[in-house]
């Protein structure tokens, strides 16, 4: 394994891209506009990226555009666009170093994980749509035998993604590799605090046979470029990853400009049940720590509330503050490090002042709580625990994006149930049962996208991600997620004879 004198080594002899990609070409903001992409472990500069605005999104749009209509892309047999969407795969996985470091110099996520998780995971969404693409068929309906109608999927055109900072190339694979496979074009906007992957990206896919102006890639602030992107009266489709606040502007830009589809992917209060009956409440205990706690709690469906069946709370309460201690903050490129940087000081102060409210309305404080200053940063938070948390409290509501977890008490089944639906979110939920008709029992009355049984946050590109209520609608992931991409065409022959 490589040291953090490796890492360091690497890093400072990486080119950063802070040019936006359209057309194929990179290019500055026509203003001259830029923004400054921060290093959250050292609070330095790593670069002044090109900060695009509606001109931008403008041409990009524009060159999406044209490609679809015009160039092959869209027209392409699919066997060859799953040809380039495999090389793109392979690319990635042949700068998977490079990769790794963008995302955790960009965000301050522990280089190991980029590196183990989110590349190879990237590279094998790409793989998994190439290969599905040319083996999925259309439909004929049952007609009488003097007709013949057919259900043919057909994409949309010119598709908008705005993806979120904590998982950046990950999200980005997520929307692209489904988009991408049923022929769209497409105009990426990475956060803000993370640029540097997404246009890396882009390289690389005009590397591996992309044709230019199929993937466009615009940095830049949300409030300017995603706006300027949800109000486009040529964007056919807009999917997002990110706050539920800002899903609701999108739905908003939506209905004041062109009606487009919105897919939104927001946010999440996960709960986590624990059962007595639960044997193993060791790895129960481990579990619960990591669904929390990894990648710092920035995670939209992190487990951030436990709920613990009352005969068995203390002495899991016990056990959890033992697990927590293993997930202590260290410099991000430090491979020893299994937690790294909050992404920037403002996110840090959130989640500061998140733990302050708890324990100011009384939540009781097992461990944790403190921000901690690592070299010339503070922006890092020791992995926290509240007992006592009642629902009415903000940190059982709110979404905290951080590493603090809210434990409560149940004393029944259906308590438990109605704790953990008592919430305006639904993307996950983790059930601890050895009992098979309470895990199918609890499961089923959980109002969640995703149900993970004696797990937390269980995940693979085969099965659909996403959640209901304010946590958004549309998954990604399977072969669900091209549903958001295409649209069905009834052909109706009428024949003679």
């Amino acid at each position: 394994m490589h040291d953090l004198g490796y890492w360091q080594q690497r890093a400072s002899a990486l080119s950063l891209p802070d040019k936006a990609l359209i057309g194929g070409r990179k290019v500055n903001a026509v203003s001259g506009a830029t923004f400054d992409a921060i290093d959250p472990a050292s609070n330095h500069v790593l670069a002044r990226v090109a900060a695009s605005d509606t001109a931008e999104v403008d041409l990009a749009v524009g060159a999406a555009r044209r490609a679809f209509e015009q160039g092959p892309w869209a027209r392409m047999a699919p066997l060859e666009r799953k040809n380039v969407l495999l090389r793109l795969a392979e690319l990635i996985m042949a700068h998977r170093e490079e990769l790794a470091l963008l995302d955790s110099l960009n965000m301050g996520k522990p280089v190991m994980d980029a590196y183990s998780i989110d590349v190879p995971g990237s590279a094998q969404v790409f793989a998994w749509y190439g290969e599905a693409l040319d083996k999925l068929y259309d439909q004929v309906a049952p007609t009488a035998a003097n007709a013949l109608a057919t259900i043919t999927r057909e994409a949309l055109g010119v598709v908008a993604a705005v993806v979120p900072w904590n998982f950046p190339l990950d999200m980005a694979a997520w929307k692209l590799a489904p988009a991408l496979a049923a022929g769209n074009s497409v105009v990426l906007k990475p956060a803000e605090q993370s640029p540097f992957s997404a246009l890396r990206l882009g390289e690389l896919a005009l590397e591996a046979g992309l044709p230019e102006g199929v993937l466009n890639v615009l940095p830049g602030l949300g409030e300017t470029a995603g706006r300027a992107l949800g109000l486009h009266m040529d964007v056919d489709c807009l999917v997002f990853t990110g706050s539920t606040q800002v899903g609701k502007y999108f739905m908003q830009y939506s209905a004041q400009s062109n009606l487009k589809q919105v897919w939104l992917e927001c946010g999440g209060k996960s709960p986590n049940l624990v059962f007595a009956d639960c044997q193993d409440l060791d790895l129960a205990a481990e579990k619960a720590a990591f669904g929390i706690f990894f990648n710092q709690g920035e995670v939209c469906s992190a487990n951030s509330r436990l709920y613990v069946e009352r005969s068995i709370h203390d002495a899991f309460i016990e056990r959890l503050r033992e697990k927590a201690r293993l997930w202590m903050p260290g410099h991000p490129l430090d491979p020893a490090s299994r937690a790294g940087a909050i992404v920037d000081a403002a996110q840090t102060t959130r989640i500061v002042r998140a733990i302050e409210q708890a324990q100011a309305q009384g939540a009781q404080l097992v461990c944790g709580g403190q921000r901690l200053r690592i070299g010339a940063s503070s922006n890092y938070i020791e992995p926290t625990v509240f007992a006592g948390v009642d629902n009415a409290m903000d940190l059982a509501r709110e979404e905290v994006f951080g590493p603090v977890l809210a434990v409560s008490a149940f004393d029944s089944e259906a308590q438990a149930v109605a704790l953990a639906n008592d919430s305006v979110y639904g993307l996950a939920a983790s059930v601890w049962s050895d009992d098979l008709n309470r895990a199918h029992r609890v499961a089923r009355a959980l109002k969640a996208g995703t149900v993970s049984v004696n797990t937390v946050d269980a995940l693979d590109v085969s099965v659909p991600f996403g959640g209901g209520k304010q946590s958004g609608f549309g998954r990604d992931l399977s072969l669900h997620a091209f549903d958001k991409y295409s649209q069905l065409k009834t052909t109706w022959f009428q024949l003679r004879g």
